[in-house]
């Protein structure tokens, strides 16, 4: 988000060894010192040792101790370029806090949360009440964007499955004609592909304006509907141009795996081409989950985000693919809940009207009684879920940054919190 204030314009991760102050020399100084005596440039002011394991005190207690009492482990001692969250194990290896020394040696440290959570590495249940809470304190901002996306999708939904849909011949005395047949598929299929562009465009904008809202969020700012389109509007082509991509890369990776199924006209080795495709969708999915964040926040470009996403995701694939999954189970067994109960009142009331043959020749579905509950089952689904899996994304984004490339300071600095990282005695909350 580089019209933000805090938010640089991200280089690459640490990983690459191109961030300043990297220890291998590579910002054009010589002689660098140790990791230990020389922090990075824009990074956490470590100090040359660090206290040992269960003697981290919080921060402003008058007890806290300003040496340690014993030489901290050289394999515990943070890295340059790490960021909050990573630690170097006994074959520099990294991981997250907690991790060093087995479970309970070294706990998280203290951090500021000046929004919806605290600036240091995340865990589950943070992201997800990240997001939970965005969504109840910013209700104002979140949920009529997504009301009023679910409305109009819902809306033009009723509308092509009652006027088009229900033309589909169902069971008929008279054998329809083979231009029927064509006339009412064609008319069928392009009323499906108007009505999936609707919902396309719907949840581009939907994602594009909540991104903006969870952003100020996590500084524990809000942000007006007004403010979410300025900021999201300049990015909206790319971001369509990003689900485009996506979805017709997608397509033709499943098309390649299974042509030569259908140029042999085997079935079999069609089915096995499309099985194959399954987990390279999930990989490649996953991959680039990061890439809608990355493309609003940082305005970019749409090669630039997919390169960002691939390069956040890496060495974390899957623990993001279980939030990613977890967070999928959780919204669909919310919006089953709420629309199950509604399409089957309105299944009910479309029998009580039609009698028993309506589920013979489908007018039972199609009834006014039945689109329009599930209509509204869908709706109010939409309107509690959709930001649920927006934030969790944006929220993945950012814990990915904090773990890399130590965006918590820069966070902490857009926030108002001065020396964030720099002073242990330093308050870790903001005011």
């Amino acid at each position: 988000m580089n019209d933000s204030p805090g938010w640089a314009v991200p280089g690459p991760s640490p990983s690459d060894g191109d961030r300043p102050g990297a220890p291998d020399g590579r910002d054009g100084s010589e002689g660098a010192q140790p990791p230990a005596q020389q922090p990075p440039a824009g990074g956490p002011k470590w100090s040359a040792e660090q206290p040992p394991p269960g003697e981290w005190s919080s921060p402003g207690s008058p007890q806290a101790p300003t040496t340690p009492k014993t030489p901290q482990p050289p394999h515990r001692q943070p890295q340059p370029g790490a960021g909050w969250g990573s630690y170097a194990g006994p074959q520099g290896g990294q991981g997250p806090y907690g991790s060093a020394g087995g479970p309970g040696q070294w706990g998280k440290p203290p951090a500021a949360k000046p929004g919806v959570i605290p600036l240091r590495p995340l865990d589950l249940g943070e992201i997800l009440d990240g997001a939970v809470a965005t969504m109840r304190t910013h209700w104002r901002s979140v949920l009529p964007i997504t009301l009023v996306v679910a409305t109009v999708v819902q809306v033009i939904t009723v509308l092509v499955q009652k006027y088009t849909l229900s033309d589909l011949p169902v069971s008929s005395d008279a054998e329809p004609s083979l231009r029927e047949l064509v006339d009412t598929l064609g008319g069928s299929m392009l009323a499906l592909v108007a009505n999936g562009f609707i919902q396309l465009i719907g949840t581009i904008v939907a994602t594009a304006m909540l991104t903006m809202i969870f952003s100020r969020a996590v500084l524990g700012q809000s942000s007006s509907i007004g403010t979410a389109w300025r900021e999201a509007r300049p990015q909206l082509l790319r971001l369509l141009g990003l689900t485009l991509l996506l979805g017709v890369g997608g397509a033709l990776l499943v098309g390649v795996l299974i042509a030569p199924g259908i140029a042999m006209g085997n079935i079999a080795v069609g089915l096995l081409g499309g099985f194959a495709a399954l987990p390279l969708l999930l990989w490649l999915g996953i991959k680039f989950s990061l890439a809608s964040p990355a493309l609003m926040l940082e305005k970019s470009s749409v090669p630039t985000a997919l390169r960002r996403s691939s390069r956040l995701v890496q060495g974390s694939w899957w623990r993001i693919f279980g939030i990613t999954a977890l967070t999928g189970l959780i919204t669909t067994f919310v919006s089953a809940i709420i629309v199950w109960p509604l399409t089957i009142a309105g299944l009910a009331i479309g029998l009580a009207d039609a009698g028993p043959t309506a589920l013979e020749n489908g007018t039972a579905a199609s009834g006014w009684a039945a689109l329009i509950l599930s209509a509204v089952g869908a709706v109010i689904a939409q309107t509690i879920t959709m930001p649920i899996q927006s934030g969790v994304t944006v929220l993945l984004y950012v814990d990915q940054r904090i773990r890399r490339e130590a965006l918590d300071l820069e966070l902490a600095r857009a926030a108002g919190l001065e020396n964030y990282g720099s002073d242990p005695a330093a308050p870790a909350t903001g005011g």
